[in-house]
């Protein structure tokens, strides 16, 4: 797993970065507390996919709440198959990952390949297949534009190490100006937050809680709004790029030639309102925390729950098809995001329209594992090591390569 730290640099990165600004503020001052919030512990039940409903309250359409906290979520559900067969001892030995002190967050890595690519979106035009810009999807094999919480917890492979991690991730896909998708050849995935006896949950919100069941959001550029929350970045990672942080494709491509990998990199909200699970809007249920006058890092008064937050990196292949040049005009070929170039809208600087969507619908005993060990308990796990002796089975078929590399877009 070398190739996991190498090419992961940016995201160990972004841990150590929220340790260094945090642990002195936030910590001195959580010291005083000595009271917790624990996330409600819910209860597996089994049930047939066809009972896979939303619970809503009948008046408002909106999920009821549940738990000691009152927080929203899905019912929780058995997987329909059996989950030891997809576990294995974390790296062939049953080891326990070490601590990931003095760093502050605890840490739950794994690596997805890229899967289907399709122009649909289940968040923002659910049931209509085709009518959103095209999307490069990985996680759950199945996500199209039927998708929701009931069918991705009951169908579908994953190409992330395998199907207990069924969730939905999709971003917009790579072009490369020539007619072909251009496919990463990784993605991955790292998920963090303070563990939940932390103090320092007190001071940055109310509480840190288990990601509810159910949750699904957008995060990164808005494309109704034409505004970022600025989460996202470029990197470049081989023999001959300079890595760093890049606003855009334009900028990251001439630090990053031919042979080496440009890395799409972004951030999801980390602070849940505690009510919602998808508002219309599908992004106001979340926010980001910001430091305030006294210099200590806290989320919205509007969104005190604090949820497992995770930085997706999708990691391409630079060829001749992507401009190093470092200028663009509307008239170069070169890569895009099929969402820089959109009908009825002025064509976006490559890279700058950059976002992501999510749907959870992780095994539920899987969630619970990694959470309460690799999170609760300030271990440093990757390659999908739970944290306490197993880990996710790596799917057969893993190459660090995407194959194929191109492929058509669909009509």
């Amino acid at each position: 797993m070398k190739k996991l730290w190498i090419a992961g640099a940016a995201l160990v990165a972004a841990s150590s970065a929220y340790a260094a600004s945090n642990s002195v503020g936030v910590v001195q001052a959580a010291s005083k507390l000595v009271t917790v919030v624990a996330a409600p512990v819910a209860q597996v039940v089994a049930a047939p996919p066809a009972a896979v409903k939303p619970v809503v309250d009948p008046l408002s359409g909106a999920p009821r709440a549940t738990g000691p906290l009152g927080l929203v979520q899905q019912p929780s559900y058995a997987s329909n198959f059996k989950v030891n067969d997809l576990l294995v001892p974390s790296w062939g030995t049953g080891a326990i990952p070490q601590t990931g002190a003095p760093d502050v967050v605890g840490a739950f890595r794994f690596i997805c390949m890229p899967g289907q690519v399709l122009k649909d979106d289940p968040i923002v035009f659910p049931n209509q297949p085709g009518k959103s810009h095209l999307h490069q999807f990985f996680g759950n094999t199945g996500t199209n534009a039927y998708t929701d919480y009931g069918k991705l917890r009951f169908t579908g492979d994953s190409t992330c190490n395998n199907r207990l991690n069924r969730s939905a991730y999709w971003i917009p896909a790579m072009l490369n100006g020539k007619g072909k998708v251009v496919r990463p050849d990784y993605v991955s995935i790292y998920y963090k937050r303070l563990p939940e006896s932390s103090p320092a949950c007190r001071i940055e919100g109310k509480a840190c809680v288990d990601m509810p069941r159910g949750l699904r959001f957008i995060f990164g550029y808005n494309m109704g709004t034409g505004k970022s929350e600025n989460d996202f970045y470029f990197n470049c990672d081989g023999p001959t790029g300079t890595p760093g942080h890049y606003p855009d494709l334009v900028s990251a491509a001439k630090a990053c030639p031919v042979g080496n990998r440009i890395g799409a990199v972004i951030q999801a909200p980390s602070c849940w309102n505690g009510r919602q699970l998808n508002p219309s809007d599908h992004r106001s249920h979340m926010a980001f925390p910001s430091y305030g006058w006294d210099g200590i890092l806290k989320c919205p008064a509007t969104h005190p729950y604090i949820v497992p937050t995770f930085t997706l990196g999708a990691w391409y292949t630079v060829d001749e098809d992507l401009d190093t040049s470092g200028e663009w005009n509307e008239n170069t070929t070169t890569w895009s995001l099929a969402s820089d170039a959109m009908p009825g809208m002025p064509t976006q600087r490559p890279g700058t329209t950059f976002h992501a969507d999510w749907i959870g619908a992780w095994d539920d005993k899987v969630l619970a594992m990694w959470t309460e060990n690799c999170i609760n308990k300030l271990l440093n796990c990757s390659g999908g090591d739970l944290g306490n002796g197993l880990q996710l089975k790596m799917r057969d078929d893993f190459s660090w390569n995407a194959n194929p590399r191109l492929v058509d877009m669909p009509s």
